[in-house]
């Protein structure tokens, strides 16, 4: 099959060892399509990942340059037409791949497709996203004002299109599980490593809607996510400070409605047509 895979290492030697497991357990791709990019994490993940998996492309950093640089590592590594970028906390339980490459080769425009992102108990996650307003953000942060307001979040995580099996299109993705199609990827510039962590996922996906590709999510391909937000509901924590700063990069660059959310028509002519620099 014409794909690689990525994985951004960070002292989850274990994690990943699970994820590459699962790829090669159900035929997803061979062990030479596989990139683990190793964020300087100073401990065994090299030799626990290399020791378990010695035919793997791996790729060791010499520093932590953040989650984007890690995947742009990677992918400058491949050679295939669609790279399948995966958090280390992902694992497949079946191998949903053919489906969207299939569904690739068909859709030219799309740039990018979300995978359908499952709970370890094989609920949905929602992982499609509407682009970001000020109240989405303090809803999202705050489990009161997420039962104070359930049709704002439900209408954020775009919940209603995945109640059937048609491929849709997502303002953005969550960049934990997607599939990329690498000209497109390389052609607006890859991820922007000037996003330590978080927010890279929207920008990019911004950046292919201004580009003139498509964001796709496909209900039924599906991976796990086992994620656990130990602090993501925190308003005032470490993720939280790092999510922040992120976004106010993103509002830098693409100077977006802070209460009314674009829709994509309007984003693609309009709003981030000319994103400014930073």
């Amino acid at each position: 099959m014409c794909i690689n895979v990525v994985i951004v290492n960070y002292k989850t030697p274990q994690l990943t060892q699970k994820c590459v497991a699962s790829l090669l357990e159900h035929g997803v791709c061979d062990a030479r399509s596989i990139v683990v990019v190793d964020n300087f994490s100073q401990d065994a993940s090299e030799a626990i990942i290399r020791g378990a998996f010695p035919d793997i492309t791996f790729i060791a950093l010499k520093s932590n340059r953040g989650y984007s640089a890690g995947v742009n590592a990677g992918v400058d590594r491949c050679v295939h037409q669609y790279v399948v970028v995966l958090n280390p906390d992902t694992y497949f339980y079946d191998n949903p791949i053919p489906q969207v490459i299939d569904y690739l080769n068909k859709h030219e425009r799309v740039g990018l497709v979300g995978l359908d992102l499952l709970n370890p108990d094989l609920t949905r996650q929602y992982p499609s996203r509407r682009f970001y307003t000020i109240s989405d953000i303090l809803i999202r942060r705050s489990p009161t004002l997420a039962r104070m307001y359930p049709e704002i979040l439900r209408k954020h995580l775009m919940t209603d299109f995945w109640e059937n099996s048609h491929a849709f299109e997502a303002d953005w993705v969550m960049g934990t599980g997607m599939v990329i199609r690498k000209a497109s990827f390389e052609h607006i510039g890859k991820m922007d490593e000037g996003y330590f962590l978080y927010m890279e996922d929207v920008d990019l996906c911004a950046r292919l809607w201004a580009s003139g590709y498509a964001v796709v999510c496909i209900p039924g391909a599906a991976i796990v996510h086992d994620h656990q937000r130990s602090s993501a509901r925190s308003m005032f924590g470490k993720s939280a400070r790092m999510h922040f700063k992120s976004l106010i990069r993103y509002y830098r660059k693409f100077p977006l409605p802070l209460f009314a959310t674009p829709s994509i028509s309007k984003m693609k002519s309009k709003f981030i047509k000319s994103p400014l620099s930073v």
